[in-house]
């Protein structure tokens, strides 16, 4: 049956707007003086306002999770922050870490915390602790593995890493983790944590607990109270504990007496692809860095088999010698053969451009350009892209100008928005007297969480559309540089996001629109449910589905109780809820509270159950026999009307 106000795609149509959106996507200002609001009330409402509003009363409220524990997994591959003295130098010492970590009260509470949000983290640690001078792809391959591994039991995971190398671990991570929602925090110290006076206590206090509290679907390193994204950082000070610098994009987050998430800048997906790690990387692959002078046989010999591509580090704005022909012609052969190079500035800030002559002739060499990536992220990417088998040549070149994790700036195409664009924003700045930056955003953050909840509620997708516009209005009113638009994962007051509302109303094309905008599907409410399991509970099947492809799995807190609830299903012969469980990911041979599984609730004492009990103590069976034995028996008793002759669950 057709829905009314709907078009082909599943979307509403234009003539179907809801109210939401009419008043949140209005265009102009007119109608503001014909509201019923006089100008005492005006006053009123402005004089009321005893205190300014800060991001730190309202962001940060709003998008700590608000479920009661987390947990991380700390991977300890070895740097200054575990390494001790051993006649007057510093080398890693293994099994020493975790034996400190339990003495500072800060990093352990043996009685666990009284606050209302646990970090719970486990160590593991590897043989050899490496210094990350020893560093290699191999190692890189290594910890992404890790990650992938044990994903779906943790929330957040933080890398232990020496600081020489730790920004060439981060960017090489970011490309090897693909379609990554949870976040990977590298940090380390200049001092060891050994030390009387050391950073590694702030440092690793600070990662674990953003990687606990936040979902910021990013590899990121953190260090000297700043997060940054890990592909956009590079070691600026040997001696310093603020050693690193992100100089071309402003932190993700400042720890501060609040640790204030900048959610404009924090890289989202767009995919309803599942988390994967790609640990292919080619390893012929070099940076060349230019001086005044450089001979082309230098060049020449740089650039022989078996190199597959080079970052050329090139002066000011991405300019090489133009009057240099012996040089142009050398990179010229090299990608006739294949090489394929990408020029990167010299300089720790600004971009490649082609706006000097001595910039286009690279350019014109057949030069891919950088754009405002770091060295350490173009030699990433290059090795990333490089091992692609899939793309021939030229297609990885576009590639390579494509931002693919972050790494380098989005310049994006459209006329630049201005406040009065969103007459609602505009409303609420005028009633309450605004005419700041920073309480502008606070109030586009405050309100921004309802509504979106409220629009998902209705599947109103151009009113998500219109609140995600209102937010691109304040970076290009205030001269910022990010105009992505609003982080359609913020929480409502009871840590909410729009797809958990969405998933419980089985709304399969929002929730397809709102994965295509970056929402997470491990953000958990204050009850610690996940989007998942609210669309379990409603039994919406495609939108169970769509989760799983996404990566979408069960936390631990969920697990917790998921065998009574399995068993009583089965006690119940409830056939769909019990093909929604196993669909989403869940084990139904999970006990109850009493140990009961739910195959021991199905059957009696007949031999059929003794079969298959007998055969489970005498080797491991497969839980897919279990649950298949399970289904197959309740849809037999769904033919026959036969009841179900189960125990009962309570003693």
């Amino acid at each position: 049956m057709a829905e009314t106000g709907k078009s082909n795609s599943g979307l509403p149509s234009p003539g179907a707007m809801t109210s939401l959106a009419r008043a949140l996507s209005h265009t102009t200002l007119s109608q503001i003086d014909q509201l019923d609001m006089s100008q005492s009330s005006l006053y009123r409402i402005g004089a009321s306002r005893r205190r300014k509003m800060s991001a730190s009363q309202s962001v940060d409220s709003l998008d700590v999770s608000p479920s009661a524990e987390a947990r991380v997994l700390v991977i300890n591959t070895g740097g200054t922050i575990g390494m001790m003295y051993h006649n007057d130098v510093l080398r890693p010492e293994p099994n020493a870490l975790v034996k400190t970590l339990r003495k500072l009260p800060t990093l352990h509470d043996e009685h666990l915390s009284k606050q209302n949000k646990r970090i719970v983290y486990t160590v593991i640690e590897y043989s050899p602790l490496l210094d990350s001078c020893n560093m290699t792809t191999d190692d890189w391959a290594t910890i992404a593995k890790d990650i992938e591994k044990h994903y779906e039991k943790y929330d957040g995971f933080v890398i232990l890493h020496g600081t020489d190398t730790m920004a060439y671990t981060a960017s090489a991570l970011s490309f090897m983790c693909e379609h990554l929602g949870k976040p990977v925090i590298l940090t380390g110290s200049q001092v060891p944590i050994y030390e009387m006076r050391n950073d590694g206590r702030d440092n690793l206090l600070g990662a674990l607990l953003i990687a606990g509290q936040f979902v910021i679907p990013e590899v990121c390193l953190y260090f000297h109270h700043k997060l940054f994204r890990g592909n956009r950082v590079t070691k600026v000070d040997a001696g310093s504990f603020d050693a690193f610098s992100s100089p071309n994009l402003a932190p993700l987050a400042n720890a501060e007496v609040d640790i204030k998430i900048n959610w404009d800048t924090v890289w989202r997906a767009n995919t309803t692809a599942k988390f994967r790690v790609n640990t292919q990387m080619n390893r012929n692959v070099g940076l060349l860095r230019l001086f005044p002078g450089i001979t082309a046989d230098t060049v020449r010999a740089f650039l022989q088999p078996p190199m597959e591509g080079i970052v050329l580090e090139t002066y000011g704005s991405g300019n090489a010698p133009d009057n240099r022909e012996d040089l142009l012609e050398e990179f010229r052969k090299a990608t006739e053969r294949g090489v394929i190079m990408v020029n990167c500035t010299q300089c720790l800030r600004g971009s490649v451009t082609t706006s000097y002559a001595t910039g286009k002739a690279l350019s014109d060499a057949g030069l891919v350009p950088g754009c405002d990536m770091t060295p350490e992220a173009a030699l990433s990417k290059l090795s990333y892209v490089l091992a692609r088998k899939d793309l021939m040549t030229q297609e990885k070149k576009k590639v390579l100008s494509k931002n693919l994790r972050g790494e380098m700036i989005a310049h994006l195409a459209g006329a630049k928005l201005t406040l009065s664009d969103s007459r609602f924003i505009q409303v609420i700045a005028k009633s309450l007297s605004i005419s700041c930056k920073e309480e502008l955003e606070a109030v586009r953050d405050a309100l921004t969480p309802p509504l979106a909840c409220a629009a998902a509620k209705i599947a109103d997708v151009e009113a998500l559309e219109a609140i995600r516009e209102m937010a691109r209005v304040l970076p290009f009113q205030w001269n910022t540089s990010d105009a992505k638009g609003a982080n359609l994962s913020m929480e409502d007051y009871d840590g909410r996001t729009p797809l958990h509302i969405a998933a419980c109303e089985g709304h399969l094309k929002l929730v397809q629109y709102l994965l295509s905008q970056g929402a997470t599907v491990y953000a958990k409410d204050r009850f610690g449910n996940t989007p998942l399991l609210n669309a379990v509970r409603f039994r919406h099947k495609d939108v169970v589905k769509l989760l799983r492809k996404t990566g979408a799995h069960f936390s631990p807190e969920e697990m917790e109780g998921a065998g009574t609830e399995i068993c009583s299903l089965a006690a119940n012969a409830d056939l769909e809820g019990l093909e929604i469980w196993h669909l989403a990911g869940a084990d139904l041979t999970m006990p109850s509270y009493n140990g009961q599984m739910a195959i021991e609730v199905v059957f009696d004492e007949t031999e059929e159950r003794q079969r298959v009990l007998m055969m489970s103590e005498e080797e491991e069976v497969k839980e897919e026999d279990m649950s298949a034995l399970l289904m197959r028996s309740l849809k037999r008793f769904a033919y026959t009307g036969e009841a179900t002759r189960c125990r009962p669950l309570v003693p």
